[in-house]
């Protein structure tokens, strides 16, 4: 067996394995290096990508015009070519991200196909480029490289100013004890990797939505979508599950319609809990980044439904810019549905869900 592995292997994936007694020990082993492997390997592969192609822009920066402006002339030009021929992952934000990446690790990668130190995904190094502080941020590389803090952890230290706390702390140990127990859960994700969307678009593949809604949301979406089709006012149907991403966290727009009536995108997000001011301000943000990136000239500026499935009178917001409150009043509520309509609805599938669920205990237990 071991003269076997010596021809097969080659790598360190191959040359790690020890084989033990418990054969179900070193299955669960062999699957997690595996799987732990190919990320690393598709990570690597990502960050030596996106710092090619902001090597190249900026390249071609040099090249042109010095103006700033030209820079992002060239990256609206070329994103429309690499979505067309590619699909996602290549629209004028990316690009740009792909730009300041090179720009603010310039030594990331030594040559055009060797990369050098790149310990990190491209997730961690996309979210270290909102801290402008350049001791800051190779200390939080640093960090995340030697803790093996995930994406969301290091999002949450820099969100809540975890370097600079340490610094003017005199209790370090109490202060990253505290970090260590609020990030707890966002280190024990083995599915991270498959919930990306940030790999699965790199790899081609579509992203798996099941893991961003519970099955109470999956049926109340799946309905509602079903229903504002039948309302018969012009709704188009154009994505579920739509993926925004921000610099700071990727969202999820539940369902998006194109009113051909009204000419304008209607954005839809279901909430679990209370509505809150935080969900409004988030929607009026996918407004804000639909109007920049969808929106074509001739259409009216796009709607935002929340919804809440834990009823009550906080059961719809709808949503628009500042200086489009008349154009809503007067036009858009005359073909959106009615927050009594939204209510019965939500109501009749929660009922008919919790129903089904009822059903399906009582025949296990038959």
């Amino acid at each position: 067996m071991d003269n076997k592995l010596e021809k097969i292997g080659q790598n360190s994936f191959m040359d790690n394995f020890v084989k033990t007694d418990d054969i179900l020990k070193d299955m669960c082993g062999i699957i997690e290096s595996s799987q732990k492997a190919a990320y690393q390997a598709v990570n690597t592969l990502l960050v030596q990508r996106n710092w090619l192609i902001g090597y190249r822009i900026a390249e071609e920066e040099l090249g042109g015009d010095e103006r700033s402006e030209y820079g992002l002339e060239v990256i609206k030009k070329i994103s429309k070519e690499l979505t067309q021929r590619y699909g996602k992952g290549y629209d004028r934000s990316n690009l740009y991200h792909c730009l300041k990446f090179y720009k603010t690790f310039p030594e990331i990668v030594d040559t055009a196909c060797r990369q050098s130190g790149a310990l990190l995904s491209w997730s961690h190094y996309r979210t270290l480029l909102q801290v402008k502080d350049p001791e800051a941020r190779d200390w939080y590389e640093k960090e995340a490289a030697e803790q093996t803090w995930s994406v969301r952890t290091l999002q949450r230290n820099i969100s809540s100013q975890y370097y600079y706390r340490m610094l003017r702390t005199q209790k370090k140990e109490l202060v990253e004890s505290e970090m260590k127990e609020l990030t707890a859960p966002y280190q024990n994700d083995k599915l991270e990797f498959i919930k990306n969307p940030v790999v699965a678009e790199f790899l081609g593949f579509s992203q798996n939505t099941d893991f961003t809604e519970s099955d109470l949301e999956k049926s109340i979406l799946s309905n509602l979508q079903k229903f504002l089709m039948e309302l018969g006012k012009g709704y188009a149907f154009v994505a579920r599950q739509q993926h925004i991403h921000t610099e700071k966290q990727d969202y999820y727009i539940d369902l998006v319609f194109y009113n051909y009536i009204l000419k304008c995108f209607v954005l839809i997000d279901l909430k679990t809990e209370k509505i809150t001011h935080q969900d409004v301000g988030q929607m009026d943000m996918y407004i804000r980044m639909y109007d920049e990136l969808k929106r074509s000239k001739g259409d009216n500026p796009t709607i935002g439904i929340v919804l809440c499935s834990d009823t009550d009178d906080d059961i719809a917001r709808y949503s628009v810019m500042h200086g489009n409150e008349q154009l809503f009043a007067s036009k858009y509520k005359l073909y959106l549905p009615t927050k009594e309509e939204l209510k019965a609805e939500i109501e009749t599938q929660k009922a008919m869900f919790y129903l089904q669920q009822q059903d399906n205990e009582e025949k296990e237990i038959e």
